[in-house]
């Protein structure tokens, strides 16, 4: 008289569908999310991450102990990051194409600095971010060991040596050429570019000096 019962199909018998527990974000995922979320800095696709330069900001590329002498130069809120013997000054968009000029204009031109400069489809490395960082921040402060500049990554990664600020505009803490004519509060490029560069010539000096004699021979 009935029939035989309905075997229960699979639809029917699941349970709702829960959610999957999301995975943590990797360290790259979290720098990355900081960077583009907290400071609206652009990175560039890959791993490890990469700041786009040139949108934001320019790079000039010193010796750090050179870029250390130069801070002076600064605005309190320029960001400034260290890889190893390298100090990375956070300048304005379009002063790399500016450098160039700067150093014939400032008669550094015929002379061989260590001085580089990062713009326009350029990328560097970016920096771990710290609790210096501001609440985005993702490591706590101390997770580097302090070095003789500023802290110093233990295995030679970029780190804030003065870290940018989560919901401040960075340009208007970059030293830029506008700047000369007193166009607002930014720092002087022109007086940047010349203290790094005079700073740079001295470092340049003193390790010719340091080299053997037949060293200092061969270089000539």
């Amino acid at each position: 008289m009935f029939g035989a019962p309905h075997p229960l199909t699979a639809s029917a018998s699941a349970s709702p569908l829960v959610p999957l527990p999301r995975r943590p974000l990797d360290e790259s995922c979290r720098v990355r999310r900081w960077y583009e979320r907290e400071l609206g800095w652009p990175t560039v696709p890959g791993d490890p991450v990469r700041l786009a330069v040139g949108v934001r900001f320019d790079v000039l590329d010193v010796p750090a102990e050179a870029g250390h002498a130069s801070l002076r130069r600064l605005g309190p809120g320029s960001p400034v990051a260290v890889r190893g013997d390298r100090m990375w000054l956070l300048v304005a968009p379009g002063s790399a194409e500016e450098l160039p000029g700067l150093l014939e204009w400032l008669e550094w031109g015929t002379l061989a600095l260590d001085l580089t400069a990062i713009g326009a489809g350029g990328s560097m490395e970016a920096p771990v971010p710290t609790e210096a960082g501001g609440a985005g921040g993702l490591l706590p402060r101390g997770a580097f060991p302090p070095g003789p500049l500023g802290p110093v990554g233990s295995q030679g990664a970029a780190v804030w040596l003065r870290p940018p600020e989560p919901g401040c505009e960075v340009e208007a803490s970059l030293p830029t050429l506008s700047a000369l004519w007193g166009t607002g509060n930014a720092p002087d490029l022109v007086r940047l570019v010349d203290t790094v560069a005079t700073h740079c010539h001295r470092v340049r000096l003193r390790r010719a000096c340091a080299q053997p004699p037949a060293l200092r021979t061969q270089g000539q």
